[in-house]
């Protein structure tokens, strides 16, 4: 076993101690975040419905998970992710909620919007991302939790789901929580985006997604190797982006 939130340590210190937090002090640079970042909100799923797949029994006929535990967290994340209740009360997914707040915001969702009719067009990911000219570091970031994706091992999916977005969501929300600029009331919609995810994820959704690492790979020296490797450049894949989006705020 390899203790990879260690190892990483110094990596994600200098994601949530980014510079990009102290750029997002006012509405535009906000608007700006979000239209960059809506991406990341979007592919998340992705990697929630690729473990759900791997994990739970999504076939008929039905037949018991192999680890319960396991397949508890998923179905929690699933559960909270595609369906948590809005600021109005209404379900809704966290994607949904994203941008709705761009749209209080006054962001633009027309990149985002183009993207996925693309996919719906039944184009690839890749090819959506390049035909609508994407941002490169966002296009990026896409390609690497897809590529986590095809490699069909959920213990590499495991590891980009806990180091590049669930145990580091947290400290990273807050950042932007206590940093972003004043008059919130004019964006209410996002910091109630935020401080979902800080409940959420800080409360157990980190801690469970490390356990779930810890679950998947056991004893199997190669998949330590193999989560802690994805890990990493997952944690980079975030600097990167964080990097190219306080470039341009």
């Amino acid at each position: 076993m390899i203790d990879i939130e260690n190892v990483l340590k110094p990596r994600i210190d200098a994601l949530t101690s980014h510079s990009i937090y102290q750029k997002m002090q006012s509405l535009e640079s906000i608007k700006k975040f979000t239209e960059w970042h809506v991406f990341a909100v979007w592919d998340f799923m992705s990697l929630v419905k690729f473990l759900q797949n791997e994990l739970t029994c999504v076939k008929v006929p039905w037949s018991p998970p192999q680890n319960p535990e396991v397949a508890r967290f998923i179905n929690e994340i699933v559960f909270g992710e595609e369906t948590d209740i809005d600021g109005q009360g209404s379900p809704k997914s966290h994607f949904e909620m994203y941008l709705e707040a761009m749209v209080e915001l006054g962001a633009s969702n027309k990149k985002i919007q183009q993207f996925l009719d693309a996919l719906q067009s039944g184009m690839s990911v890749e090819q959506a991302l390049e035909i609508n000219q994407v941002p490169k570091a966002v296009s990026v970031f896409v390609n690497f939790t897809f590529a986590c994706i095809e490699s069909q091992k959920a213990h590499v999916v495991a590891a980009a789901f806990a180091f590049g977005r669930e145990g580091i969501i947290p400290d990273v929300f807050t950042e932007i929580l206590e940093t972003s600029a004043g008059g919130k009331e004019r964006y209410s919609k996002f910091i109630y985006y935020i401080e979902r995810h800080i409940e959420v994820d800080g409360d157990s959704h980190g801690p469970l997604s490390m356990r779930m690492i810890e679950q998947l790979c056991g004893h199997d020296e190669t998949k330590w190797k193999e989560a802690l490797e994805t890990a990493e450049k997952a944690v980079e894949a975030r600097l990167a982006l964080w990097n190219a989006i306080a470039d341009n705020l």
